[in-house]
């Protein structure tokens, strides 16, 4: 058995057994999922629902890394192990944005949560330092691979920096509009995961191999108990991490461009809420039935089951145009 199979197993494990202990935990301290009035109607038996569970992916994924760091060491793999921790790191640092945004508004009760202004201060400062790391920490270079060319070109420095940064800032964003229906955002985003994991794979890149595969086993493990109907949503803690991961494997890849095709879906769902405002400040009239997306089709009579399989089998198709065409 390889060792991404491996990681993939135990971190599955490891998110189902905190599912059974973090979940009664999150009912006990009553934090509850908020519905809105002007939403689907179908949604409003959610409230109250546990929300936070993205905490189940990250204490996952630093259980399951801090062991395989341990294992690699021990092995000599020393520069596979150390390349691991900025990535559990920057994971860990957008998780932290989102856990103080749901707690600010779920714990504390308020309503605002962590002021969008410090949230993307915030979501900047840890997408600067990882970008910075990239190139020089890992000296990969600014060189960006262009999909179906099949050619790399080489960006200037100073406009790399805010391209990357800007890749980062929109894939977070549009990961965290994806979440809104049971298990779709978790279910979307495992499989980009995985596809952005092969293209590691076959790159001979081991820690992302690695750690790919433990956010994939992470999630799945978080599935269990995310799938419709679901036991507890992930909230702007689970959201922003993924959104964090998609981006940050991207880059590392030289890859990012691939999102567009390969993340797709989540693109849509960012283009549908700035169709909507666009739309509604130009005529006072809603462009579709209700955006992100994923609720106009809700909306126009789609159950949530249906919708989460055609958006994941759309993504798994996209995923394997991708791997195509690189």
């Amino acid at each position: 058995m390889s060792v991404e199979t491996s990681m993939l197993i135990i971190a599955f494990i490891t998110a189902v057994i905190l599912g059974f202990i973090v979940i009664p935990l999150l009912k006990k301290l009553k934090v509850g999922q908020i519905e809105r009035d002007d939403g689907p109607q179908s949604h409003l038996k959610k409230q109250g629902t546990p929300t936070m569970g993205g905490i189940i992916i990250i204490i996952s994924m630093i259980l399951v890394v801090t062991g395989i760091y341990i294992f690699l060491s021990q092995q000599g793999q020393n520069e596979t192990a150390n390349r691991l921790i900025p990535l559990l790191i920057l994971t860990i640092g957008f998780g932290a944005i989102g856990f103080i945004d749901d707690f600010k508004k779920l714990v504390l009760k308020n309503t605002k949560g962590l002021k969008p202004s410090y949230k993307m201060l915030g979501l900047l400062l840890i997408s600067v330092i990882y970008v910075i790391y990239l190139i020089e920490g890992l000296h990969i270079g600014t060189d960006t691979y262009i999909p179906i060319l099949k050619i790399y070109i080489n960006i200037p420095i100073y406009f790399y920096i805010p391209f990357a940064i800007i890749v980062m800032l929109a894939t977070t964003n549009a990961i965290n509009l994806t979440d809104g229906i049971d298990g779709l955002s978790s279910s979307v985003s495992a499989i980009i995961i995985t596809a952005l994991t092969i293209i590691g794979m076959t790159a001979g890149m081991k820690e992302i191999s690695i750690f790919g595969s433990i956010v994939i086993g992470s999630i799945l493990g978080f599935l269990m108990f995310n799938l419709h109907p679901a036991k507890v949503f992930m909230g702007d803690t689970g959201s922003l991490l993924l959104g964090g991961v998609v981006s940050a494997i991207a880059l590392y890849l030289k890859m990012p461009i691939l999102l567009i095709i390969i993340a797709l879906i989540p693109v849509l769902e960012t283009l549908s809420v700035m169709i909507q405002v666009i739309y509604f400040k130009k005529t006072g009239k809603r462009f579709f039935k209700m955006a992100p997306l994923h609720h106009h089709f809700e909306l126009g009579g789609w159950k949530e089951s249906k919708v989460v399989i055609v958006f994941s089998l759309a993504t798994l198709a996209l995923c394997m145009i991708g791997l195509k065409i690189i």
